[in-house]
């Protein structure tokens, strides 16, 4: 699952993933006569925060959801950005939008999820591949942040719409950045609906009521080094809870984070390859 964070300051766009990628493996012959059972196996050294090179540098992403395409032999989603690269060069794409880079980066993996043969509607529970796009149009004073899902929703949507509006959005395995920021778990809302028997106009009044137990964080106050030092502690204090919880660990590895500003995408902290340590 992973978690996923892009934050949009007044100075900056702050974007921050995990490393961690699950693979649900079938293991067979665990007790005779007893079927095989799904046992996640873990990776910590995927890159989920994306960039590009040349005049792209205005843009960047980070994935979240499913962390890999394809039925037979399943690619993690960085492996595919040469060819996003390589298509957009073909295309002769200068000066995009974000919004017109989103909707490149999202019309791609659209196609590469057809090719592969992944299916048009996934099960119940399974997480669509998901993206955070933050960058700036050219000349623009502030940056823009938009979020897609592949196959279910490709359009993207703009968080944060306007020059005055600035926040954090997060995807992924969610529910202790929930309980931190918002005050409660994301599925407080079904669990009180399904138990009062309220209507959908209910449960949208009981959840601007709830708005009242965010904390209060200025998001338009804060300077970009305290976007960066938030998103670490969001991403840090998920990875260190699942440590002591059962269920899947999905959240782990390295953090990787970058800011972008008018000036272009700028790495902050990114893991880099190395050798054995004797």
């Amino acid at each position: 699952m992973s978690l996923g964070i892009a934050f949009k300051g007044p100075e900056g766009i702050v974007l921050a993933a995990d490393s961690r990628v699950t693979l649900m493996a079938l293991q067979t012959n665990v007790m005779p006569g007893q079927p095989g059972v799904l046992v996640p196996a873990t990776f910590d050294n995927a890159t989920k925060l994306l960039k590009l090179a040349g005049q792209n540098q205005r843009f960047g992403a980070v994935t979240y959801g499913l962390g890999a395409i394809g039925q037979t032999a399943p690619r993690i989603t960085h492996s595919f950005i040469p060819e996003f690269q390589a298509e957009l060069t073909k295309k002769q794409k200068e000066n995009l939008s974000v919004e017109q880079f989103a909707s490149e980066l999202s019309e791609f993996f659209s196609s590469q999820w057809k090719m592969l043969g992944m299916p048009e509607q996934l099960p119940q529970g399974t997480p669509d591949m998901a993206f955070l796009i933050g960058g700036y149009d050219p000349g623009a004073p502030y940056g823009r942040v938009f979020e897609f899902f592949v196959p279910s929703r490709p359009q993207p949507r703009e968080w944060f719409v306007g020059p005055g509006q600035f926040g954090a959005v997060w995807g992924g395995q969610r529910e202790y950045v929930d309980r931190l920021i918002q005050g409660y778990d994301p599925r407080l809302l079904d669990l009180i609906a399904a138990e009062l028997q309220l209507g959908p106009a209910q449960v949208e009044n009981l959840r601007a009521k709830l708005g009242a137990l965010s904390i209060p964080v200025p998001y338009q106050f804060l300077p970009l080094q305290d976007c960066v030092d938030l998103s670490i502690f969001l991403l840090r204090t998920t990875i260190r809870l699942q440590t002591w919880t059962v269920g899947i660990r999905g959240v782990g590895g390295a953090i990787d984070v970058a800011v972008i500003t008018q000036e272009g995408f700028k790495p902050v902290r990114l893991k880099q390859l190395s050798g054995e340590e004797v």
